[in-house]
């Protein structure tokens, strides 16, 4: 598949960047130019950049450890393809997750980190536009894996980092290219959940901060149905046992 200029960043060709390639191949991705299960060839991608194959597959494992792609042993690197069961699966833990790593943030944050959060935060907020997706999808994974850190639990970190990248949040960006009319409201909508958990955090609100990060994977439990055509008798299934829970009641 042939690469545009804009697609480029300037001095590519001239000073190959693995996170540059990482880059183009993330916007395309998220575009939708790469189909789910579609195989990225090494070869084929550093002849159409013009870049030595070394940081082609250096850009590929940086995919596959970002969760768009996956490395199949004596084959080579393809789009992730997840099925409906796996993305039920993901959503189940950051359920879980979520909750706990934002109540862990509010009883062990502190200053430091939550300007870290607030500066995240204020740069995903001008992040509006279609084109804009790519920054949006990384800066937003950097804001939830940075309030899993503020909680000081090692082995979260470990385990939310797995889930992280088996969760299906770029293809709901991907899918934003194909309902580009509800882009708006569901970015506004994510910037407002977001900074409610960091107010929660900061002012260590620790149920608060728990409530607030379930009310906003359930709110992307609601794309996952909208967007990706999940049924929404498996997703309530999942959510049942965590509405429900004493824990994030508060």
């Amino acid at each position: 598949m042939p690469y545009s200029e804009s697609e480029i960043k300037p001095g590519l060709q001239r000073k190959p960047l693995k996170k540059d390639i990482f880059e183009v191949l993330h916007k395309r991705i998220i575009a939708g130019k790469y189909s789910p299960g579609e195989w990225l060839r090494q070869e084929e991608i550093s002849t159409q950049l013009g870049v030595s194959q070394t940081p082609v597959r250096e850009a590929l494992d940086l995919l596959v450890s970002a969760g768009l792609a996956e490395r199949v042993p004596y084959r080579g690197v393809r789009v992730l393809q997840l099925s409906t069961e796996e993305i039920i699966d993901a959503y189940e833990l950051r359920l879980l997750l979520d909750s706990t790593a934002a109540r862990s943030a509010a009883e062990r944050g502190d200053t430091h980190q939550t300007r870290a959060l607030s500066r995240l935060l204020e740069k995903m907020k001008p992040l509006v536009s279609l084109n804009d997706m790519s920054r949006q999808r990384q800066l937003n994974r950097e804001f939830h894996r940075l309030i899993a850190e503020t909680g000081r639990n090692d082995l979260l970190i470990r385990i939310y980092e797995m889930a992280s990248n088996a969760f299906p949040d770029w293809m709901l960006y991907e899918a934003m290219f194909h309902h580009p009319e509800m882009l708006p409201v569901c970015l506004e909508q994510e910037y407002q959940e977001h900074a409610a958990i960091l107010e929660a955090i900061s002012t260590r609100d620790a149920p608060g901060a728990a409530k607030k990060a379930l009310e906003h994977i359930l709110t992307v439990g609601k794309e996952l149905e909208i967007l990706l055509g999940i049924p929404a008798d498996l997703l309530h299934e999942k959510e049942r046992q965590f509405t429900l829970s004493p824990q994030t009641q508060g």
